[in-house]
């Protein structure tokens, strides 16, 4: 159970809620606050004063004061007005966390809004209704205004949502599962439409992923490393202490664990060759450079995830209603653009690995393509040619979307971040760098398989074994997808992971 107190989420709490179905609850703290604010909010409703959201329209629209008998009507319009989202609805692991990111921010007490709005998205979630939210229509700015209404619009018993893996009308899914549609009073439609929580809930999913991914790049690379008859030297604690980024600190040890006991690397110890191609000697400083990408976004998405992105925001302890700029997504289309930067060199580097692999004139007298039968069989030569697409595609999608600034609302709103486009771009980028390196991992097995009798380190052999657990060996030629696509199944479970850390401990 997770308790929404008023305090910051953790990235575990959102995992678990998004991920794994763990309810979540009110705190009666939370809702004793969220009663007084509630109180101020009412009377600020009654005053004749012009307060944005309350008492006049929104947007360019601020100026428009609306007359007191259709402020309540003024919340529901703006609802439907906004849920213009278009393109594919969000995944429903992404929806459960843009609910909860939701629901805690409103919790915090700064937006105004009675508890039953709070314990209305809590219910939705805990009883399994999940708005439809398409995934286009954000840029960023006033927060996700269009996908954040169609979370709205579905509270208020408004467009579709899903129950029990069906769509179906809102209302008709609220009705099913006992719930009745909310009926807005002042401030709470601007209240739900107002925040950054579509740009934090997949930049949470996303430093949860990128964490995994990062040791998994640690694991691929070392395989490769001892198949094709490189050296751990490179990796040695004292050159990184003279360049003491923390994220190549973690990457060297993770290597030298990973590769520790290696008969083969003992076996070619003594010989002449002075140093290894960049993506095998250079791992530390390149994976660790997408360690820093991922410490720079992780620290901003957990402040984030403590935070109000409301607007206006009510301090009744002060008697005040505050309009600033908190649901600008600035700040975290930033941290998603270097994400993707730092994600595009992670599986940049680990397709150069798989070239390495299948290529005759740098595998280290490994058959061409790691077929047993070249000629006749062409082995893993296409697995490459994937790889070396899907890294086209990364380096398009690491292109900063947070640069990229249109104005809208008549000019009012003159500089938006174009966060949520970085954040789905991101999401992209995920899968194409965890498929990337699901092949490293196919061909570095079928490497070290064809380096018989010679063994790998104790890392390395565990994730060997966690891969031919679900993939044999490629004796001929083959459907290759199946191949590729149960690599992938590998890498999103994290089962060569935990196999790995099983036998050499945790990775950092």
């Amino acid at each position: 159970m997770v308790d929404l107190d008023g305090g910051p989420l953790s990235l575990e709490a959102v995992e678990a809620v998004a991920r794994r179905g763990e309810e979540a609850r009110l705190a009666p703290g939370a809702a004793r606050a969220l009663a007084a604010a509630r109180r101020f909010v009412d009377r600020l409703a009654e005053s004749a004063a012009p307060i944005y959201g309350i008492t006049t329209g929104v947007g360019k629209l601020k100026d428009v004061v609306i007359p007191p008998a259709e402020r309540a009507e003024l919340q529901r319009n703006l609802v439907l007005s906004h849920a213009g989202g278009v393109g594919a609805p969000l995944s429903e692991e992404e929806v459960r966390a843009v609910v909860l990111l939701l629901a805690a921010s409103l919790a915090r007490g700064a937006s105004g809004v009675r508890p039953a709005v709070v314990e209305t998205l809590i219910a939705c979630l805990n009883r399994r209704v999940y708005p439809v939210v398409p995934e286009q229509g954000s840029v960023g700015s006033s927060g996700d205004l269009v996908p954040l209404a169609h979370v709205a619009a579905c509270l208020i018993g408004e467009g579709d949502a899903w129950l029990d893996g069906r769509r179906a009308p809102a209302r008709e899914a609220l009705a099913r599962a006992g719930l009745a549609p909310l009926v807005l009073e002042a401030k709470e439609g601007l209240a739900l439409l107002n925040g950054t929580h579509l740009m934090t809930a997949l930049a949470a999913l996303a430093v949860t992923d990128t964490a995994r991914l990062v040791r998994l790049a640690d694991v691929a690379g070392a395989m490769s490393l001892e198949a094709l008859m490189g050296t751990n030297a490179a990796f040695d604690e004292r050159i990184h202490r003279l360049r003491p980024h923390p994220g190549q600190l973690a990457s060297a040890a993770n290597l030298r664990r990973l590769t520790a006991e290696s008969g083969i690397i003992a076996s070619h110890r003594d010989c002449t060759r002075v140093q290894d191609a960049y993506s095998l000697r250079c791992m530390p400083q390149v994976h660790g450079a997408a360690r820093e990408a991922l410490a720079f976004a992780g620290a901003v998405v957990a402040r984030e995830l403590g935070s109000v992105s409301d607007n206006p925001l009510v301090f009744p302890a002060d008697g005040a209603v505050l309009s600033g700029g908190n649901f600008h997504g600035q700040v975290l289309g930033l941290v998603l653009d270097t994400l993707a930067i730092g994600l595009a060199q992670l599986g940049g580097i680990a397709e150069r690995r798989v070239d390495r692999l299948v290529n005759p004139l740098t595998s280290e007298g490994l058959p061409p393509f790691l077929s047993p039968h070249g000629g006749v069989h062409s082995g893993y030569m296409l697995a490459q040619y994937v790889a070396a697409a899907l890294v086209a595609e990364l380096r398009t999608l690491a292109h900063p979307a947070s640069v990229d600034s249109i104005p809208t609302s008549g000019l009012q709103e003159d500089y938006n971040s174009m966060g949520a486009g970085a954040a789905l771009k991101l999401r992209r980028a995920l899968a194409l760098v965890r498929q990337v390196l699901a092949i490293e991992l196919v061909l570095a097995a079928q490497a070290l398989d064809l380096r018989a009798p010679l063994e790998p380190g104790r890392g390395s052999a565990a994730a060997r074994v966690a891969v031919r657990r679900r993939i044999p060996p490629l004796a001929g030629d083959r459907y290759l997808k199946a191949d590729l696509d149960a690599a992938r199944a590998l890498a999103e479970e994290g089962s060569v992971l935990a196999a790995v850390e099983a036998a050499i401990g945790p990775l950092e």
